[in-house]
């Protein structure tokens, strides 16, 4: 642990901590990003998408610091993939951000009229997914100085679960908002291919944060 102290200063775990703050961030802005297109406010677009870009650079400037630091062969209570792993997860929730703000930018999306409550719905709830993902994370420390085991390591279980059932909860959003979206199909005609994505891409975000949880829950069941 002292050569991981050497790397990462006070916790091994920090700069995990660190790059779900910066891929969070990316989807916290989505939100915002949203609620401009549901007002028809498309001069905003292009300035929450430079604001994910910088979020998102951020957060690899972190990954790969992390991956080119984190050393190969080390004893160590999280195994070297684990992190690794987890890591990936991470990052995916920045790119998927990433990727919904370059859609929107690109083709000056404005919610449809009747589409925008259920759609802020499923953003509400996915971005209530990310950051219970980061609570999580924020709780390897913890989690390391207790051997993944005792009080804290039912604390996290507990957010688990719900982190499982806020998953739930945005698949059956994304249902609804899809189901809403077919519905008005004559209407927007081919730019229906686009939302369809972008639900999707939506949805992501919560999927790839129950993923971070489900491989932290491993590293508790070992």
């Amino acid at each position: 642990m002292a050569l991981m102290g050497n790397l990462f200063g006070h916790s091994p775990i920090r700069p995990m901590q660190q790059h779900i703050k910066a891929a969070v961030g990316c989807a916290r802005e989505v939100l915002p990003l949203f609620e401009d297109m549901a007002a028809g406010r498309t001069d905003r677009l292009s300035a929450h998408r430079q604001k994910i870009d910088r979020l998102e650079h951020e957060a690899d400037q972190i990954k790969h610091q992390i991956r080119s630091q984190l050393p190969k062969r080390l004893f160590m209570a999280v195994a070297r993939r684990d992190m690794l792993e987890i890591l990936d997860f991470q990052d995916s929730i920045a790119d998927v951000a990433q990727d919904i703000a370059g859609l929107v930018d690109q083709r000056s999306m404005v919610i449809p009229e009747g589409l925008g409550e259920p759609m802020l719905d499923l953003v509400h709830r996915v971005l209530e997914a990310c950051e219970q993902a980061e609570r999580i994370v924020d709780e390897l420390d913890e989690l390391l100085e207790t051997g993944f085991g005792g009080r804290e390591s039912g604390r996290v279980e507990e957010m688990l679960r719900e982190l499982a059932r806020i998953e739930t909860e945005t698949d059956e959003l994304a249902e609804r908002v899809q189901r809403k979206l077919f519905s008005m199909e004559s209407t927007l005609g081919v730019g229906t291919v686009f939302w369809y994505e972008l639900i999707n891409w939506v949805a992501d975000l919560a999927d790839y944060a129950e993923r971070v949880g489900n491989r932290i829950r491993l590293l508790i069941a070992r």
